[in-house]
């Protein structure tokens, strides 16, 4: 540390020997009077730390004399052996002094405090024999107990702390949205104020996160990821910290649709490299901070199943239910998908669903209907079904046959399914694709079947109109694929789907609807470079076109007003965002170097009833004429403004004129020495005369060689 002191003090020019150190006087305590945001835990949060995490304490074992001690030590070292590392001379089995026979449990240290949880989960509660059933417990959680006082004590009465609104954003007079950025070091929170043409910032910090951010689902709260765990902020006048979660070297978190729970995941390196690594889930209660449920194992036990068929792990490895009212949550396993119930954190009926080989599911957004997609197997066939929960109860089931890959999506007000079925020609050398729709709000669930007129077009991406009945489907071969709307209602079949038209050879690979419905972005990412189309499909016409080189996202707000498309590190070159109109106007441009996330803050859904939004709509009329006088204002003040740049800058220009004059006029008695008295300035009062002048540079004789006789 010295030889950094004197490192920096010779680069600022300090000469250290002439410093007064008695002079200096630092703040006490350790943290020199500095407290860090990330030490703020409560003692009991920060026990997990100790030097007693690896420990565990196995209780009910049989108390033996002397002579089957080493028989014992050998039984229980085998089982334990199997979670983890045991230290060495990390068994030990108290005796009675008296008697000579054991207590009846001992103490194991393993490794790491992974392999102590994971000694913990796997054998509390093991029969050893008919009269033995472990106990075992943490040996820091035994220090935790001998804390609690004799006495109790009344808890004393803490004084009222009124609570910040929470949801204050959306009183903003001018109805804007807000959205998140991260670049650099900074992490901004702006107001996206259109009118003005530009963001306004509304919080801002430094190493605010360790990784990313993220908003809760209906926009509540930020949440920030730490060494230790994860955060959440929010406020009105400001973003305070709410609540923390204690997860240590958390990576992922995910919220509950009603914002009422928050997962955290983490993973940790076995000490055996033959090992895979250890998982930890946690659930907590997102107001209070406290861990509803807790999961651990190994990365082999949460790999089953995965997207698309694909094993590997998913995130998030919990699917919650759809709705508000967060009351199931599921995750798959080997041959099973396990659904829990909010009220007990525990399975179903005690059980999970047993089907053989399933390999993905998914969740209506509004309803508790969850869908399973179960591959083919020997002479079975492929399949899709839909179970009711909590009864388990399968409503709908659908046989498919040669099958290479399916992929589900859900519409946003779960009224429709539509399943992607990737088949087998009879050949097997090459694949189609086909549709399978499901009418899940319609009696008996029925299933449409669509096929593309041209089988043998790739799907490049497909996506539901949210709010809507109709799907846009983007089919064909690069580098210009055709784009196909249908709609599952029509004026004279309300129940058979139809297509509305297709739009050749486009420039797109990817589907962006905006959140009202009715108008999409036809995006050209990756290799076409940012090409975007903005789409009426009310009237099926194009509204404009545009381009942001090297897009790499694009994100509508939630009123779909507005949509932003950025530009995020993972190139170098041209980092930042674009904020558009719905109809493609371009509003304005930020560039940010080293810039990692831009995201809306979400919005919760309208208090109105469908019946008052609908009457607002009639008479929306009644209201324009206000905000049309209010842009009309906002119109005058930016072209104020612009007079006033303009005068700015003629004042700018009108002054470095002055300046050149004044210079030109000192210059001149120099300039009429220069041409030899002339004392004219123009150019037209002098002939041009091109003299030609020679010198000798250089004179040199040498003596050359001849042969006569060649």
């Amino acid at each position: 540390m010295a030889i950094d002191i004197e490192e920096r003090a010779a680069a600022l020019g300090i000469d250290l020997s002439q410093v007064n150190w008695d002079s200096i006087k630092l703040p006490q305590g350790d943290d020199f009077g500095i407290q860090s945001d990330d030490e703020d835990l409560r003692e009991e949060e920060a026990e997990f730390e100790n030097e007693f995490g690896n420990i565990v304490v196995v209780d009910n074992l049989p108390q033996v004399l002397p002579e089957k001690f080493d028989k014992l030590e050998t039984v229980i070292r085998k089982i334990y052996s199997q979670m983890g590392v045991i230290k060495e001379n990390g068994f030990w089995m108290p005796v009675d002094q008296k008697t000579g026979k054991s207590l009846g449990y001992c103490f194991i240290e393993f490794n790491t405090p992974q392999e102590a949880e994971l000694g913990l989960e796997k054998t509390h509660g093991y029969r050893l024999d008919k009269a033995h059933l472990f106990a075992v417990n943490l040996f820091e959680g035994f220090e935790k107990y001998m804390k609690v006082p004799d006495e109790w004590r009344h808890p004393e009465m803490q004084p009222y702390k009124p609570m910040e609104n929470l949801q204050h954003w959306l009183t903003d007079a001018k109805a804007r949205d807000q959205f998140v950025i991260r670049a650099g070091q900074d992490t901004e929170v702006l107001w996206n104020d259109a009118r003005q043409l530009k963001p306004d910032l509304a919080h801002k910090r430094i190493f605010w996160t360790d990784s990313y951010v993220q908003w809760s689902p209906l926009g509540t709260y930020l949440a920030t990821i730490h060494r230790q765990g994860a955060a959440v902020w929010g406020g009105a006048s400001a973003f305070e910290r709410l609540t923390r979660y204690v997860h240590p070297q958390v990576k992922l978190i995910d919220f509950s649709p009603g914002e009422k729970f928050i997962v955290t995941y983490s993973s940790h390196e076995p000490s055996n490299p033959r090992d895979t690594h250890r998982v930890v889930l946690n659930i907590f209660d997102t107001r209070t901070g406290k861990v509803k449920r807790e999961f651990k194992g190994s990365a082999d036990e949460l790999s089953v199943g995965g997207t698309g068929g694909l094993t590997g792990i998913s995130w998030p490895i919990f699917k919650w239910a759809g709705g508000r009212d967060d009351k199931y949550f599921a995750r798959i396993g080997k041959n099973v998908v396990s659904v829990y119930e909010t009220e007990t954190f525990t399975l179903i009926d005690k059980k999970s669903i047993k089907v053989e080989n399933v390999v993905d599911f998914s969740w209506s957004p509004t309803d508790s209907i969850l869908a399973l997609f179960v591959p083919e197997l020997g002479n079975q066939p492929a399949k899709v079904s839909l179970y009711q929960i909590p009864s388990k109860v399968e409503i709908r089931q659908k046989n498919l046959f040669s099958v290479s890959d399916c992929k589900m999506y859900w519409q946003s007000h779960g009224e429709y399914l539509a399943v992607k079925v990737d088949r087998y020609t009879k050949t097997k050398k090459s694949t189609y694709t086909g549709f399978e729709l499901f009418r899940i709000k319609e009696r008996d669930i029925p299933i449409e079947v669509l096929e593309l007129e041209n089988k043998n077009d790739k799907i490049i991406a497909f996506a539901w109109e949210p709010k809507g009945h109709r799907f846009a489907v983007i089919h064909g071969d690069n580098p210009r694929p055709d784009i196909s709307f249908y709609s599952m209602k029509t004026s004279h079949h309300t129940s058979r789907v139809s297509k509305l038209t297709t739009l050749k050879t486009k420039q797109a690979n990817a589907l962006y609807w905006s959140p009202s419905g009715r108008y999409i972005i036809l995006a050209g990412l990756k290799g076409f470079n940012g090409q975007l189309e903005f789409f009426n499909v009310d009237e099926l016409e194009t509204m404009g076109t545009a381009e942001h080189f090297m897009c790499t996202d694009i994100e509508w707000d939630p009123t779909g007003r507005y949509v932003a498309t950025v530009v995020t590190s993972v190139h170098e070159m041209e980092n930042g965002f674009n904020i558009w109109s719905f109809s493609g106007k371009l509003l304005y441009r930020i560039m940010k170097d080293h810039f990692f996330q831009f995201q809306w803050r979400p919005r919760p859904p309208s208090l109105l009833s469908p019946e008052k939004e609908e009457e607002i709509a009639k008479t929306l009329k009644t209201y324009s004429k206000k905000y049309e006088a209010e842009d009309q204002d906002v119109s005058f003040l930016l072209s104020e403004q612009d007079r006033e740049k303009r005068r700015l800058l003629k004042e700018e220009w009108e002054s470095w004129l002055h300046q050149w004059n004044q210079s030109h006029e000192a210059e001149r008695l120099e300039r009429e020495r220069l041409r030899g008295g002339e004392a004219s300035d123009e150019e037209e009062e002098y002939e041009a005369k091109e003299i030609e002048y020679e010198e000798v540079i250089d004179v040199k004789e040498e003596v050359v060689s001849f042969d006569f006789d060649q």
